[in-house]
């Protein structure tokens, strides 16, 4: 039960039919661009409104007896902290979460309403937010469910993949040669790359927060820049990746991409308008840079639409602004 060990398609395998038992597949939906079919998977759509639910599902049901007595803690701007929430819920066992005091209200409220005890720490101010985690769970004598460096987190999060391949198979004649994702700190995109062995895996990041995109570029761990801007993208502002999701990505992704603010709004507002869904500003980052041509489709295209946690006021100003 090390959390050290590294994550396999076996690992992602188990998880797909674990997230089977229990949530029904997000669907996955056609959306012509430029002439050319995509398919987007609406992971939006999730009981927390995001795919983290996965890789907590994954990892708190593989606790023992003692972890899920001694409760787990979680470090999250908002969507893996519902999914640990969630998941915690549904098992009994007792959670709590380190979140920003600048994480958007709705993904605070629904993260204590499911259950979680929140703990804040300022990130505006510097504030790290592992050092907090690292004291809660010495404190409790929690286990932690780290957002992204774990092998279970990893695991689960690639059943997003999983789906993805049977889902294609059946509607477009054959698995993704193409998948496209929002990139934090490559939970998702090292699980993507478990479960789509013969797919090209491009992860996406918001501008200023390309840490993932620089590191595979120089062939090592680089972290964000300490005067890094803010960004609509809160599902996507993690410091630094780490070495077991990088030793995945440096493996297969030749390279990553970056997006811009205006381009991430374009994204809500056509997803809005051609797939009818509500889209956070992370969760369009790789639709984001698929619109903007910064990407060659493959035959067989597939892009994960990661959340649709958002403030209502703040989608309402992305719908109507013209950028």
């Amino acid at each position: 039960m090390t959390p050290t060990r590294t994550p396999t398609a076996a690992g992602v395998a188990l998880a797909a039919r674990k997230v089977a038992e229990i949530l029904p597949a997000t669907p996955l939906l056609p959306l012509e661009v430029e002439g050319r079919t995509i398919w987007c998977k609406a992971e939006c759509l999730q009981p927390v409104g995001a795919f983290k639910i996965r890789g907590a599902w994954h990892r708190l049901t593989d606790l023992t007896e003692t972890e899920r007595g001694a409760g787990v803690v979680g470090v999250s701007s908002g969507n893996h902290a519902q999914g640990v929430a969630w998941a915690a819920r549904r098992l009994g066992i007792t959670a709590v979460i380190v979140m920003p005091i600048d994480a958007p209200s709705v993904k605070l409220a629904n993260t204590r309403a499911l259950g979680a005890e929140v703990v804040l720490y300022d990130r505006p101010g510097g504030e790290d937010r592992d050092e907090v985690a690292e004291r809660e769970c010495a404190r409790r004598g929690a286990t932690l469910v780290h957002a992204y460096a774990d092998p279970w987190i990893i695991e689960g999060q690639g059943s997003t993949g999983t789906e993805i391949a049977a889902q294609m198979e059946a509607l477009a004649g054959g698995g993704p040669d193409l998948v496209v994702a929002p990139c934090g700190g490559g939970g998702l995109t090292a699980g993507l790359a478990l479960a789509c062995p013969d797919a090209r895996i491009v992860p996406v990041e918001p501008e200023g927060w390309d840490d993932v995109c620089r590191s595979l570029a120089a062939g090592r761990i680089e972290r964000v820049a300490a005067d890094a801007p803010p960004t609509a993208c809160d599902a996507l502002q993690t410091p630094v990746t780490r070495p077991i999701n990088f030793a995945i990505l440096q493996a297969r992704c030749a390279f990553g991409l970056v997006v811009t603010p205006a381009e991430v709004r374009a994204a809500q507002r056509l997803a809005f308008a051609k797939l009818r869904l509500v889209v956070e500003p992370g969760g369009a980052a790789a639709l984001a840079a698929v619109l903007a041509g910064k990407v060659e489709l493959g035959t067989r295209t597939a892009i994960v639409l990661s959340g649709g946690n958002t403030d209502a006021e703040a989608f309402a100003k992305v719908l109507s602004s013209t950028d």
